[in-house]
């Protein structure tokens, strides 16, 4: 199970990564781009799932916290992206990838903590 989970927390990290990135080089927000953010937020949240299944203890720490965080603004962010497009509006297509990398940025941190934590073990 925690291959399992490993396999789809770094497959939301290259969807995402993809997504947010591939947005910023092209100077614009595009459907494909969407698709990308959808696909990060739905391996987070199976290797999410897989990790809570592994968690016997239940403790509420640092590393769940940011990673509830991140989950809610992965979903905020896709969201926010559909709007964006659905609206047509330019200015807004253009300039998303100013949120996107700080989700993006935020994202990383309960990534970064799982990964230190991984080593720690």
């Amino acid at each position: 199970m925690l291959a399992m989970a490993v396999i789809f927390i770094n497959l939301a990290l290259v969807a995402y990564t993809i997504g947010v990135w591939g947005e910023k080089l092209s100077g614009r927000l595009k459907p494909k781009h969407l698709v990308y953010f959808f696909s990060g937020l739905l391996f987070d949240g199976i290797g999410t799932s897989f990790m809570q299944q592994l968690n016997t203890s239940r403790e509420i720490n640092l590393h769940g916290i940011t990673g509830a965080a991140a989950l809610i603004l992965m979903l905020i962010h896709a969201i926010w992206a559909a709007i964006v497009l659905w609206r047509k509006s330019e200015k807004q297509i253009q300039q998303f990838h100013k949120f996107s990398l700080m989700v993006w940025g935020l994202w990383l941190i309960p990534y970064l903590i799982g990964v230190a934590l991984s080593i720690i073990k």
